[in-house]
């Protein structure tokens, strides 16, 4: 029997009906193929609405088996269901981790491809597509299909990025990278002002790593003030001796909860100056070299179980754009600008340089990226609006695994890929039986 629920993305907001189910096997999600519109959904870490189907959902996380592992070459064969976390829990102690990996570990092996994530190393090392050798993947018409870049093309670069509007993806083999510690080598270098952390930004291009926590509520001559941090993983050599004896131990789980959704907010503008000004204080400090464990540097937000319920039950919008390169310091200039004055100001904000564009539907293009997260409310919406403005007039485009407020009118504008990505699910018979609320709302 179908369960008829609401489902949000992880910023709980927009809640959404859909027809849940569950399957554990390739034929069983065959059974429940839905022609009135279904999508898969990994572990509900995307933010908006593109994991919850227009007419049925179908929930991947049994699918989480191990099929195969190259200890020569890294090759991992596993089912889409599987998460990072997971894939790192099993695999780091045999020293090897994700070539490419996304601000939290809890997203599944079939997420990552369908929205094609993106990294710390995204400069040098490209996004998830790059290290993806192939995937099975299950058609409206209830046939597999293996894809690469050899084998059904076409639906290989659509699918990377392509929101889960190509088919359900089954199982996939991805390259790993050899790492011989869970220890990370992290270089600190505070900034004054936004120019001043691009300069930093590109001055350390070579570094496998790098990311700034940006203070969003500095204004006049300290806008766009940073803490920028590179990363490179530590050789056992360079451990001082009594973690070079456990190289590969780490903390295990979250170390804290948030078990209730409070009524309202708790992050407000006060909030928010004050964390500010204490991290920005705290982290100037301790400017320079030092050894932080992978889980630090990668997933510091995955230490608190649930964080998203501290924006309340309304929930909290995450804005992500994309600048290019000619264009992202004005366009960032007049962006936080703006936030700077509403005084609103964002709990995460971080930025980061990208790499050149792969593909035909990813989100990245050589530029820098911001995201920011802001609590749904009449003023964070009107905020937002402008900043998706002030992102087309700059040349951007939006992430569509974080969108949950882009018009079908925006999307035409701010990603014309989009148009293209239509026509070609429409010609291909997708359009009809692979839909989500996501998709229904951009128009795609």
């Amino acid at each position: 029997m179908a369960d008829r629920v609401e489902l949000t993305g992880w910023g709980l907001y927009p809640r959404r009906p859909t027809r849940l189910r569950r399957a554990g096997n390739a034929a069983a999600i065959a059974a429940l193929l839905d022609p009135a519109g279904m999508i898969a959904r990994g572990n509900g870490r995307a933010y908006g609405d593109p994991a919850i189907g227009l007419s049925t959902t179908i929930d991947m996380r049994r699918l989480d088996r191990l099929i195969a592992f190259d200890d020569a070459t890294g090759l991992l064969v596993a089912e889409a269901g599987l998460t990072l976390a997971e894939i790192i829990d099993i695999f780091l102690p045999r020293g090897w981790f994700p070539a490419v990996t996304p601000g939290t570990k809890f997203v599944t092996l079939g997420g990552a491809i369908a929205a094609d994530v993106h990294g710390k190393n995204h400069h040098g090392e490209g996004s998830f597509r790059r290290h993806v050798a192939w995937f099975d993947l299950l058609g409206p018409d209830g046939v597999e299909r293996r894809c690469s870049s050899d084998e059904h093309a076409e639906l290989f670069h659509w699918t990377m990025g392509g929101m889960g509007l190509t088919g359900t993806i089954l199982r996939a083999a991805v390259w790993l990278r050899p790492v011989e510690t869970a220890w990370i080598r992290q270089r600190t270098i505070p900034t004054a002002s936004l120019a001043e952390t691009m300069d930093a930004f590109e001055a350390n291009a070579a570094a496998t790593y790098s990311v700034a926590w940006i203070d969003t509520l500095a204004a006049g001559r300290s806008l766009g003030r940073s803490i920028l941090m590179l990363g490179e993983h530590a050789g056992v050599d360079e451990l001082p001796s009594p973690l070079a004896a456990n190289r590969f131990a780490r903390r295990r789980g979250p170390t804290l909860d948030v078990p209730l959704t409070p009524p309202i907010s708790l992050v407000g503008g006060p909030v928010i100056r004050a964390f500010n000004a204490l991290y920005y204080a705290r982290n100037r400090s301790k400017a320079g070299n030092s050894l932080v464990s992978i889980d630090s540097f990668f997933y510091p937000l995955d230490a608190i179980l649930r964080w998203n319920r501290i924006y309340g039950r309304r929930g909290f919008v995450q804005f992500q754009c994309v600048l290019p390169l000619a264009a992202a310091q004005a366009g960032l200039t007049t962006m936080l600008s703006r936030i700077a004055a509403s005084r609103t100001g964002s709990f995460l904000a971080v930025l980061k340089r990208m790499g050149a564009e792969e593909g035909p539907f990813s989100f990245p293009m050589e530029g820098y990226t911001l995201a920011l997260d802001f609590p749904v409310g009449r003023r964070t919406e009107a905020l937002t609006a402008e900043l998706r403005a002030m992102t087309r007039d700059h040349g951007g485009r939006l992430y569509l695994a974080k969108d949950a407020q882009m018009t079908e009118a925006e999307m035409s504008v701010l990603d014309p890929r989009g148009l293209a990505f239509a026509r070609w699910r429409r010609e291909h018979g997708l359009a009809g039986p692979l839909r989500s609320h996501q998709s229904e709302r951009l128009g795609l």
